[in-house]
């Protein structure tokens, strides 16, 4: 219980991520064809057009290891008070979302950027929170 008090705010933060990520991943598992096909179109008028089944895998893994990380990083927190596994979490959760706004500004899609701005200040913070 104590661990819980003292780590509530990363705690909750995680589960954010956990939550944004492995649903994430799952969406794209469970309708791979119909993700890699909306962003083909999304994408078709960009330099990214070719590659968008690599860069749906690519986001895939990323964001099944990142929820994963988080997850681990919970157990961590609770049992050890250890932040390893979470800061780990917390910065792929970072890369993806960077990786996803570098898709979305080249897409020119602006609106979709400025909602992946949102998904990364919780994160970002995070890291912050996760580094002292």
């Amino acid at each position: 219980m104590k661990n819980i008090l003292e780590h509530a705010t990363e705690i909750l933060l995680l589960l954010f991520l956990i939550i944004t990520f492995l649903q994430s991943g799952f969406d794209k598992i469970s309708d791979w064809n119909g993700n890699v096909s909306w962003l083909k179109e999304h994408f078709s008028k960009t330099s990214l057009k070719n590659i968008v089944p690599l860069m749906v895998g690519i986001i895939l893994v990323t964001e099944v290891v990142a929820g994963i990380l988080c997850l681990i990083g919970i157990y961590q927190l609770l049992s050890t008070g250890d932040r390893l596994f979470a800061i780990y979490g917390a910065i792929l959760s970072c890369i993806t979302l960077l990786m996803l706004l570098f898709g979305q500004r080249v897409a020119k899609d602006y609106e979709g950027a400025k909602t992946i701005a949102v998904y990364f200040i919780p994160s970002i913070l995070l890291v912050f929170l996760l580094q002292f």
